[in-house]
Parts: C-alpha cells; sequence; structure tokens
C-alpha cells in the first residue's frame, strides 16, 4: 500500500485502482467496474442505479439492505423492500412468480430482485448456480434487473467450484467485497455494463464515496485477489473445526446445522445463557464472539484466525459454560 502509484481517482488518474477495477472486471466478465468506500454503498448504488424512488426490489427477507444497512436503501434510493421467504436466505423463482404483481397506480413499480451471496443470515449459505440461473431468468422475463449483492461471492466460488463469472453471467450487476475474508482494511468493487458504472459513478460522487489518491486503499485490494482468494478454504476448514467442537458442548445447537462456508450460527438456549450474555462471558476470557438479541450466535472465521486459535476457542467456550454450570 505504502508503495502503491496513485493519481486522481475522480478523473480516472489512479493507476492503482483503474488497475483493481480492469481486474475485476476481468474476474466477473463485465464491461466495466468502480471502486466504492464498502459494500454498503455498493448495494444502495445498485439500487438507485435499477431502480427510481418508490419502486420495489424484491429480496430475501433476511437480506443485509433490510437488516443491517441502517434504512439506507430508503434514505438514499427511495426504493421499496419486499422481503421473500426461502431456506437459509434462498429463494426459489416461485417465490419471485408470486411477488409479481398486476402493473396499476396504486402499486410501486417492481424492478429488481436482488440476490445476497453468500447469505449472511443463511449460515454463509451458497445459492446454486441452477438457482440463481432460474430466479435471472423469471426476473428477466418480467423485465425486471437482477443484482447481486456478492460480498462473500469469493467464499461461494472457492467452496462450490463455480466460477465468479459463471455467477456474475447472471446479474446485471454484482459487486465483490474486499475487506471480509479477502483480508483488506477498506472497499468494495462493483461492476456492471458501461452504462450502469457510468451512472454508478454519479451516485458515487451524490453519496459522498469519491476518493482522490486511492491507489493506496486498491493496492490493498489488487494484493488480496492475487493471493487471499484460495486461502478462503482455510477459513471453510476452520468454520467445520469450530463447528464440531461447539457441537460437542452440551446447550449448544448448530443452527443451522450445516456450516457451508465461513460462518458458524449457533443456539444457546439450552446453556441458560442469552447470545448477549454469553459473548460478553467469552469476551471477557479473550475470545470476541457475535451476540445480539435472543439466543443465536454468529462465529466467522478469517485469515487473522488460526486452526489454533480454533481450538482455543472451543476450549474456552467450554470452560466458560462448564465454570457457568
Amino acid at each position: 500500500m505504502a508503495e502503491a502509484e496513485v493519481g486522481d481517482e475522480q478523473s480516472w488518474e489512479d493507476p492503482s485502482v483503474n488497475r483493481l477495477c480492469e481486474q475485476v472486471c476481468d474476474l466477473l466478465g463485465k464491461e466495466a467496474a468502480l471502486f466504492l468506500p464498502s459494500g454498503t454503498m455498493c448495494n444502495i448504488i445498485g439500487f438507485a442505479v435499477h431502480c427510481r424512488p418508490g419502486d420495489e426490489v424484491m429480496l430475501h427477507r433476511t437480506a443485509h439492505p433490510i437488516t443491517s444497512e441502517g434504512g439506507g436503501p430508503a434514505v438514499h434510493a427511495g426504493v421499496m423492500l419486499r422481503g421473500l421467504e426461502g431456506d437459509r436466505g434462498i429463494f426459489a423463482p416461485d417465490a419471485v412468480r408470486a411477488a409479481l404483481a398486476s402493473p396499476g397506480v396504486k402499486r410501486p413499480r417492481q424492478r429488481l430482485v436482488s440476490i445476497e451471496q453468500t447469505s449472511n443470515a443463511g449460515g454463509g449459505s451458497i445459492w446454486p448456480l441452477a438457482t440463481v440461473r432460474e430466479v435471472a431468468a423469471v426476473a428477466h422475463e418480467h423485465g425486471l434487473a437482477v443484482h447481486m449483492d456478492g460480498a462473500r461471492l469469493l467464499n461461494a466460488v472457492v467452496a462450490s467450484g463455480v466460477s465468479a463469472r459463471d455467477y456474475a453471467a447472471l446479474c446485471d450487476s454484482v459487486w465483490i467485497d474486499l475487506s471480509k475474508g479477502l483480508g483488506c482494511p477498506v472497499g468494495a468493487v462493483i461492476a456492471g455494463s458501461r452504462a450502469f458504472i457510468e451512472e454508478a459513478w454519479r451516485c458515487k460522487h451524490l453519496f459522498g464515496g469519491a476518493m482522490r489518491q486511492a491507489g493506496i486503499l486498491a493496492a490493498a485490494g489488487l494484493y488480496a485477489l492475487e493471493h487471499h482468494v484460495q486461502r478462503l478454504a482455510e477459513d471453510h476448514a476452520n468454520a467445520q473445526a469450530l463447528a464440531a467442537g461447539l457441537v460437542d458442548i452440551p446447550g449448544i445447537v448448530l443452527d443451522p446445522p450445516q456450516v457451508d462456508t465461513n460462518m458458524v450460527f449457533f443456539d444457546v438456549a439450552g446453556t441458560g445463557f442469552t447470545a448477549r450474555q454469553l459473548s460478553e462471558r467469552l469476551a471477557a476470557d479473550g475470545l470476541r464472539i457475535g451476540g445480539g438479541d435472543g439466543t443465536r450466535m454468529r462465529a466467522v472465521t478469517h485469515l487473522d484466525v488460526s486452526r489454533d486459535q480454533i481450538d482455543e476457542a472451543i476450549t474456552i467456550v467450554r470452560g466458560a459454560l462448564r465454570e457457568a454450570r
């Protein structure tokens, strides 16, 4: 990062940013790409470009824009979000068909279907390529665009063996996050047609996402794409090991029981703790696991967590619960 060649990215003169966008275009098979500060901004810009205020976006009811973006799609893009049902964050083409409404002055225009790959709330579940293809076909048949929230797309690629290009070919816009499994300090890249990215640039300025010598950030993304993609398999193996250790602890139940990528969700109701209480108890022993409302917790493996630390984490959880009992 310190040695990155830089320029004014707003004038398309930052060589590192330009190279990152070119590399993502090649990865996803898209005409153009845009470097942005965050994945949340990628989603909002995707919605804003595909839709007009008052339009409706279909997505799973647990999708990130509904649960974790502070109402940004409504505030910044003016869109309505329609949550669809589906197992582990993945909805079927029939769910899209059932949600389609006849045009009328009393109804919002339905403009976009959004797919989250992998599904966060679904436990890091992977959308099968066939399901993406079927959902996209229904959307396109009825004049709706398809947007992929690809925050963890590369986790899906490594775990499934399906290429990023094959997933992206079915979508009108798609983005990848650089700051999750790839390990960068900041940033995401959204890609699509040249016309889509031209309008996305306008939205980038509108939402305050324009930068100057952003090559110092893009350099981290370039390094990550060159060195950190295949190593995502290590995170997946660590998640499997963590799940296997946790399920042997009395009172803990995996929820969902299947671990596809780098996320382990588990329910602690049987321990007598709430998720927040146990999270605080574990933090006191040096282990940080997210605990929100209720009794469901989420552990995420990444490049800063080794296999030895997975074993240590299991020991800490077991010890904390044994002491509580």
